[in-house]
């Protein structure tokens, strides 16, 4: 079967967050791109994974024309709680025009679809065997076989890696050219999903470990809680579960039907620089932050908006300004948050569970913690960095 070429402006790898926003970015500004995915629509649209859309995000979409894929599924940030040894310290944070939103990642990946398909966008599924070729010259293309076997030939002027940590784009980089920083913690999470009400809602620190409880809509739960590194989702039976939450709560819960359940390591990594040639990464590829953050969409939401940004200055006015500066504009900004997401990761684990850390930095966080709930002015950082506008 003889091969296919086609030209567009960008070809954007991955129809994740990070690739989907940024497909629609480039569409509603006249600039031509396709989106490539390896996987099924179905497949991408069932992927089980929790977010949220922090302020930050809520007020660039909305800037972008596209508020709508808020609409739906997605639930105001509701009221949560600190229960700390069982006792119960509701959260007043000084951030009183918080627009977060809890969003499961799949939700919000359905409407930035739907939206993009209606405006004409070109999203092609199960693209076999992707691989990118003369990413260091002026025309690189993009090859891959199609669902019906057929091999598609896509020649770009940029491509966007936007398929996750273990994609292809990150990979087609020489080795040499990429520094690796990244941090282990020593603890994992069992991540939960629960058909069943939110009830408490929030976060327990406890010696035992840490415990959440996160509402995904009126029936639905997101439950996490602390595990060892080399735990498996078969040491935690559905009773342990509900019974362990009731521990590190110190109260009664919402137990019902458990939907799945994984095991999810705790790791913090950037990658630098976040391009070469005509490849820029976007998104997971690019880094990741430990889920206690809530930074993930955050980050790929960044991403995709500077780099929009970069290719549509360039595209109009022929000005590369933005596309040279990308990698530096978003690092700035990714180690601000992984400084966050650092900092929130240790003080709720070591606040809790002296095992990790130690007696000495369990009432090192102790301490950090309660300056959050009694200083308006440490209040006002955290409000500012989990609304994602600091």
């Amino acid at each position: 079967m003889a091969e296919t070429h086609e030209n567009t402006a960008v070809l954007i790898v991955g129809a994740g967050v990070s690739g989907l926003s940024l497909g629609n970015f480039l569409l509603r500004n006249g600039v031509e791109c396709v989106i490539v995915e390896k996987h099924s629509r179905e497949y991408v649209e069932q992927r089980q994974r929790a977010g949220t859309i922090d302020t930050f995000g809520v007020r660039m979409f909305r800037e972008w024309g596209l508020e709508e894929v808020l609409e739906g599924d997605p639930v105001p940030e509701a009221e949560g709680s600190f229960f700390i040894d069982g006792e119960e310290m509701p959260i007043e944070l000084e951030d009183d025009d918080s627009e977060s939103l809890y969003c499961p990642q799949q939700v919000l990946v359905r409407n930035l679809t739907d939206v993009f398909l209606r405006d004409g966008g070109d999203l092609r599924y199960e693209a076999a065997d992707v691989s990118l070729e003369g990413i260091e010259g002026e025309r690189p293309l993009v090859r891959y076989q199609d669902a019906r076997g057929a091999t598609r030939v896509v020649n770009c002027d940029f491509i966007a890696g936007c398929d996750g940590f273990h994609g292809v784009s990150r990979a087609s980089i020489p080795a040499d050219v990429l520094t690796q920083y990244s941090h282990e913690y020593g603890y994992s999470w069992l991540s939960v999903l629960a058909a069943v009400p939110t009830r408490p809602s929030g976060m327990a620190i406890h010696s035992r470990g840490l415990a959440g409880m996160i509402p995904r809509g009126a029936s639905a739960t997101r439950i996490y809680l602390q595990c060892s590194i080399d735990d498996a989702p078969e040491q935690w039976p559905d009773a342990r579960i509900w019974s362990e939450l009731e521990a590190r709560f110190g109260t009664d819960v919402s137990a019902g039907q458990i939907i799945d359940k994984r095991i999810v390591p705790l790791r913090s990594v950037v990658f630098d620089p976040m391009s070469y040639g005509k490849v820029y990464l976007l998104g997971d590829a690019a880094h990741i932050v430990p889920p206690m953050s809530a930074k993930g969409i955050h980050l790929a939401l960044h991403d995709a908006e500077v780099f929009a940004r970069a290719v549509i200055r360039q595209v109009q006015r022929s000005d590369r300004s933005l596309l040279d500066s990308y990698s530096s504009t978003c690092l700035r900004h990714i180690w601000n948050y992984q400084a966050f997401a650092t900092w929130i990761t240790d003080v709720m684990h070591n606040a809790g569970d002296s095992g990790y850390e130690g007696e000495f930095r369990k009432h090192v966080a102790r301490a950090e913690l309660e300056r959050q709930f009694s200083s308006a002015t440490a209040s006002k950082l955290f409000g500012e960095l989990t609304a994602g506008t600091n």
